[in-house]
């Protein structure tokens, strides 16, 4: 049974900054990534940025330069910081722990996805 606990979101000011953290437990597979998607109501979750267990990382291009991401795999923790917030950053933020497990059957990976209770940003402007 895999947990992700968010924490660290609010409300800020446009051009102030917050950080985002996300601690995952259970059994957690070496072969995975974490990251940070959002959504606002009657829209599609779309990802914010993603890191890799190998450390690569990757970003909505509406973040990039803004939002830094990173982890500490000993905790299984992500966190996701914040600046230079705008109005349309304003959501509910989701973290994500994707697993991947061989399976022998199909002879590939397979990928199995796990999902916070979310937290909210809201920026004012």
């Amino acid at each position: 049974q895999v947990q992700l606990v968010e924490s660290g979101g609010g409300l800020v000011q446009a051009g102030g900054s917050l950080r985002l953290s996300c601690a995952a437990s259970g059994s957690i597979f070496s072969r995975n990534t974490m990251g940070w998607y959002r959504q606002a109501p009657g829209k599609q979750r779309e990802l914010v940025a993603g890191i890799t267990s190998g450390g690569s990382t990757n970003y909505a291009d509406s973040v990039k330069g803004r939002f830094t991401i990173s982890r500490d795999s000993a905790k299984n923790t992500v966190y996701l910081q914040m600046n230079s917030l705008k109005s349309e950053d304003t959501d509910v933020y989701y973290c994500n722990l994707a697993l991947f497990v061989y399976s022998g059957t199909y002879g590939t990976y397979m990928r199995n996805d796990y999902w916070g209770q979310g937290t909210q940003v809201t920026v004012s402007s």
